[in-house]
């Protein structure tokens, strides 16, 4: 707001003292209140829809619906989840980066379809970095070998020479195409020498049901979405990726014990497209990470071995950031290719 130009030829009308003074605060206010941040409306005042990357069964689903009943509660709208599996969850990574940035639309993000899908997929149509706000970490996890029960393998060793036995060589599940746990088959079969066939299922799930029926000798899955399996009996779990032994199973050796140097973990967090808005990023944060402290949560996730997550918004960031940067490089250098 100002005054307006003063046309030629024309002169101004006197104006008295207090007139000028309030037409002066008009215009001193005046870049004040263009100054304002935008106000973001009420949120939310919707349903929000949690889109999760394979189908249900898997770690994925697991957190993905633990976290959602807890954050429903806590925002007093529900949280609805959708799977949407293919592509090594780079279809379902696809959609949320395409939504719109209204603060209602978030994918259970991992390594997977953050650091590992942008280099085995050449038509990737989304940027990890670029494209999202990397909200929540919520937890991390290791990863696991299994083998179906009438497979004579008890350890690493045994795996390889039976790999070397075999015909074909063996043929190792995983969740799909290009998750971790295909980069965690691929880099085995290149330090021991041996070949191990990927099969891909749309889903930890499938995938599990594969090995217990036997149509593949075994898989490689995260250890919260094997852990039911492996408590059961109805998988043998062979070697575990951490740096150390899983506290919640200790019986199981690590890579590194067996002389394979592999060590990866798994993680899972939310993200949403780029420009939401950051109060609504904010919120979000905070929200959900009092869900991870809740005991209920924590006591769950112990039960299948995920670790909470514990950091701000912009250390996940971060963290999504070097994974993309140190993933890229050994996908490409492995020689894997989508399938």
């Amino acid at each position: 707001m100002g005054l307006a130009p003063k046309p030629e030829g024309c002169s101004f009308m006197p104006i008295n003292r207090r007139a000028a003074m309030m037409g002066l605060g008009v215009i001193a206010t005046a870049p004040s209140a263009l100054a304002q941040p935008s106000i973001v409306p009420a949120w939310p005042a919707r349903p929000l829809r949690l889109v999760v990357t394979f189908a249900p069964g898997g770690s994925t689903d697991i957190i993905a619906r633990l976290v959602a009943t807890g954050l429903q509660e806590r925002l007093g709208q529900p949280v609805i989840v959708e799977n949407r599996a293919g592509a090594g969850g780079t279809i379902a990574t696809t959609h949320v980066a395409r939504s719109e940035p209204d603060g209602y639309t978030m994918v259970l993000a991992s390594s997977t379809v953050m650091a590992i899908g942008p280099a085995l997929y050449r038509s990737i149509q989304y940027d990890p970095i670029r494209d999202f706000s990397h909200v929540v970490l919520l937890s991390t996890n290791h990863l696991v070998f299994v083998t179906n029960n009438r497979v004579p393998a008890q350890n690493l060793d045994d795996l390889v020479r039976l790999a070397r036995t075999t015909n074909g060589g063996l043929n190792m599940a995983s969740s799909g195409s290009g998750s971790l746990n295909h980069m965690l088959i691929v880099l085995f079969g290149n330090v021991s020498g041996v070949t191990l066939n990927h099969i891909a299922y749309r889903g930890a799930g499938p995938a599990m049901a594969a090995v217990q029926g036997g149509e593949v000798h075994g898989m490689s899955d995260s250890l919260p979405s094997a852990a039911a399996h492996i408590r059961q009996g109805s998988v043998r779990p062979i070697a575990i990726a951490g740096e150390t032994r899983s506290r919640s199973f200790p019986d199981i050796p690590t890579f590194r014990e067996q002389g394979f140097d592999l060590v990866s973990y798994g993680w899972f967090g939310l993200s949403m497209p780029s420009a939401t808005p950051t109060p609504i990023l904010d919120r979000l944060h905070r929200e959900v990470s009092e869900v991870l402290k809740t005991p209920h949560v924590v006591e769950r996730m112990a039960e299948f071995d995920a670790i909470p997550g514990n950091l701000s918004r912009e250390a996940f960031s971060a963290m999504v950031r070097a994974d993309f940067e140190r993933w890229g490089p050994l996908v490409r250098a492995s020689g894997a290719v989508a399938e």
